[in-house]
């Protein structure tokens, strides 16, 4: 599970932003309980949150820098060799300064069957890792696993590696010596085996999955049809994408995947109750696509008890679509695995009661907006102190929490309207 979130210099984030998913005492009965607790508190965990926002207030961008922290752990060992001295990064760029500055990642986990909260973050130039650490926290205390700075002064030199207490009972040296200044110590030891670094690895590498809008669609709609085609799926994989199908009021009774030529139908009742297959690709409407391709990862994410990431979840879904996907998170017999949703989103329906009986609680809202100077603050909803009663939908249409965008009405026709 995903407890916490850091990051800072990267796009239009520019200072330190934190997105936590640690319940308080907002959750109304949604949050999962775990077997660790912080004080004499037990620590819960949220299963759902949506962040909101106007048009370019780095929703995206937050999501982006969870997935760029994936991409670093899983590639840096092997793919930055191949630009010695570089580091894709993408820092802050209305500033000048923060070309020199570092780029934060941190993420808190809670792994494992008996769980055990850790620690993992990196800094980033460049052209190398100038900070990298990782904590375990074993009945409560931290054990420091590994702390590794860079070589400091124009000689260059070895990083310095510190390994504290017997946490971290890897090839220490070995790895240490395998570990170039633009590849992370995590990505090493996973690459050559270390069975306790790999537990961390795991996590970025097969639970975090990220969902785009647009014209990743069509990659979705592969990677479900796939799966239905796959030998990791069976019968019952293929009963619950058609009972989800079904749920959306489409219509639906079947699917028929060509194993073979790679095509795929789905069969709708008719009149009478007959039943018509209708080619996916050339008949079916945009919204059954944007459907059936969230299903695929819906669906993993469920099994494997990972994190989904959905940048624009309304897109191509009616506002009573996306609620019950909220809600699948939100239920312990569909998600008994504790699989996680984070998604970007601009439908505020998500949070009233009139119609959708508000499916987030004010903890599991967040609120995006970006700045004069150009740069993205992330702040939870409950910061706001609404009351309990307040109608969040409303209060956040007027902008009383902010993310919406500075506009007042009419405004876009008065500047299309010709000079008088």
């Amino acid at each position: 599970m995903l407890l916490r979130f850091r990051v800072a210099n990267h796009r239009s984030i520019r200072d330190e932003q934190e997105l936590s998913l640690s319940a308080t005492g907002f959750t109304e009965g949604t949050a999962r309980e775990t077997s660790l607790s912080a004080g004499d508190r037990p620590i819960t965990v949220l299963p759902a949150l949506g962040i909101f926002g106007a048009n370019a207030s780095g929703k995206s961008n937050l999501l982006s820098a969870l997935r760029f922290m994936r991409t670093a752990v899983r590639d840096s060992f092997v793919d930055w060799a191949k630009a010695p001295g570089k580091v894709p990064r993408e820092p802050f760029k209305l500033d000048p300064a923060c070309g020199e500055e570092t780029t934060l990642f941190e993420v808190d986990l809670l792994l494992g069957h008996d769980p055990v909260r850790y620690t993992y973050g990196f800094e980033l130039s460049d052209d190398r890792v100038e900070a990298e650490w990782l904590h375990a926290y074993s009945h409560g205390k931290r054990n420091v696993w590994f702390d590794r700075e860079a070589a400091r002064g124009d000689d260059g030199g070895d990083d310095e590696f510190v390994f504290r207490g017997t946490g971290f009972r890897g090839r220490r040296d070995d790895l240490v010596a395998l570990t170039r200044p633009n590849a992370l110590f995590l990505s090493v030891g996973a690459t050559l085996n270390d069975p306790q670094l790999a537990v961390v690895h795991h996590w970025f590498t097969d639970n975090l999955r990220l969902v785009a809008p647009g014209g990743d669609v069509a990659k979705r709609t592969r990677w479900t049809q796939w799966l239905l085609a796959g030998p990791k799926w069976s019968d019952d994989h293929r009963d619950r994408v058609v009972r989800l199908l079904a749920a959306a009021d489409l219509g639906l009774t079947g699917i028929d995947v060509d194993h073979d030529g790679g095509g795929l139908k789905l069969r709708h009742r008719a009149p009478g109750g007959a039943e018509v297959a209708m080619d996916f690709h050339a008949e079916e409407s945009a919204g059954t696509h944007a459907w059936f391709g969230l299903l695929g990862y819906l669906l993993t994410t469920l099994d494997t008890g990972s994190v989904l990431l959905v940048d624009d979840l309304d897109s191509g879904l009616h506002p009573g679509l996306v609620a019950e996907v909220v809600r699948i998170f939100q239920d312990l017999d569909s998600n008994p695995r504790g699989a996680q949703l984070i998604f970007t989103t601009h439908d505020a329906t998500l949070l009233g009661n009139a119609v959708l009986d508000r499916p987030l609680t004010p903890e599991q809202a967040w609120i995006a907006t970006k700045c004069r100077s150009g740069e993205t603050e992330l702040y939870a909803l409950t910061d706001a102190k609404p009351r309990k009663e307040e109608n969040l939908e409303l209060g956040y249409l007027r902008g009383r929490y902010g993310g919406i965008p500075r506009i007042t009405a009419g405004q876009v026709a008065r500047e299309l309207r010709e000079p008088s």
